[in-house]
């Protein structure tokens, strides 16, 4: 089960509390105050790990606790630190404030660690309060209680190249050829219902080239509204450098215009924001890229767009959107998944847009 999203709450452990106490051996008059300090809570550590891939252990079991620490004993035995509680999220995962909103960290890279709950300090025994005048004091400190939070983890996944389109566009069909992923193909809408992600290969040895694609759930007119699927999946391409759009060009999905077909798609990418997810948001009117929409996270993208199914295009629609595209100066290709046709040059394409810009 794929889970890109979880609540959490944390709790430190408190620190233990100071000891009163006096030293009481036969042969040492006057001992004075012998009262040891409480050990100090442990923290709640979280640590980005390659080792996951999605956030389900947070779903079912969403609080976690630090160690308190010992109480001090006499003998000036202070008592033991309580043990740390790590928390591992995968890279890519984002830690926000759920009570306040407020970003805490995002978790770029693998072992990054970040404590999201303090421990409380150990409270003084009392021979910390013995004084030239105050010789059997009596006073000791309690221990000061642990951090407790509240958190909304976010998973988004790390990805060169993002999949958009209409459900059927031949978004799974065409990350199954390209790379090793297996996603679920079928022939109705809405056959994908999480992120896949494939690697991608070009080239030989040792000049061979590689990056990720991440097919994402289709999108439908008003998708930000949460029509369909809505936008929950959107989030894990706000990382990716670049787009792939999907058109479907043959009869088969119904739809008679695939012009329409990419400006809806495109109006849906446009309203997205990261609050889309929580709360509704009027669509924006213009296009995808257009200078005089509002700036949004996914406008700055490089976008390619792909007429799939080209082995059963309808050759009107294709001629259609070829013209649109053309008018909007975006990089165009033809594909058929199923023939291979164009394949190969479309992972090329990619992986000259995704070099380092002194390479390109």
């Amino acid at each position: 089960m794929f889970i890109d999203e979880a609540r959490i709450r944390v709790k430190a452990g408190d620190g233990g509390n100071g000891c009163m106490a006096f030293r009481r051996e036969k042969f040492v008059p006057r001992g004075g105050p012998s009262g040891g300090d409480g050990g100090r809570g442990g923290d709640v550590v979280m640590v980005s790990s390659q080792r996951h891939n999605t956030l389900i252990h947070f779903r079912y079991n969403p609080e976690h606790k630090g160690q308190r620490g010992e109480h001090g004993m006499g003998s000036n035995c202070s008592g033991s630190d309580g043990n740390s509680v790590t928390l591992q999220v995968p890279v890519g995962t984002t830690l926000y404030d759920q009570d306040t909103g407020e970003l805490i960290h995002d978790f770029q890279s693998p072992d990054e660690q970040v404590v999201i709950a303090k421990g409380g300090r150990g409270g003084r025994g009392n021979q910390h309060f013995a004084t030239s005048v105050h010789q059997a004091p009596r006073e000791h400190e309690l221990g000061r209680p642990g951090e407790e939070r509240n958190y909304r983890l976010e998973l988004k996944l790390l990805a060169d190249v993002g999949l958009v389109g209409y459900p059927n566009a031949g978004k799974s069909t065409l990350i199954s050829r390209i790379s090793a992923a297996k996603p679920k193909i079928a022939d109705y809408p809405f056959t994908t219902l999480e992120p896949n992600l494939g690697v991608v290969t070009v080239g030989e040895e040792p000049d061979q080239e590689s990056f990720v694609v991440a097919d994402m759930p289709g999108l439908i007119e008003g998708a930000h509204l949460g029509s369909g699927l809505g936008v929950q999946f959107l989030r894990h391409i706000e990382r990716t450098r670049l787009l792939l759009h999907l058109v479907d060009v043959s009869d088969a999905s119904g739809r008679p215009d695939p012009v329409e077909d990419f400006k809806v798609i495109n109006k849906e990418l446009a309203s997205f924001t990261s609050s889309s997810i929580e709360k509704e948001l009027d669509p924006f009117s213009d296009s995808f890229g257009d200078p005089s929409v509002p700036e949004h996270p996914l406008a700055h993208k490089t976008m390619i767009v792909c007429a799939t199914k080209i082995d059963s295009a309808n050759p009107d629609k294709l001629k259609k959107l070829s013209a649109h595209i053309k008018r909007k100066k975006l990089e165009f290709h033809q594909i058929s998944a199923v023939t291979g046709q164009g394949i190969e040059e479309l992972k090329w394409s990619l992986a000259r847009h995704l070099r380092p810009t002194d390479e390109s």
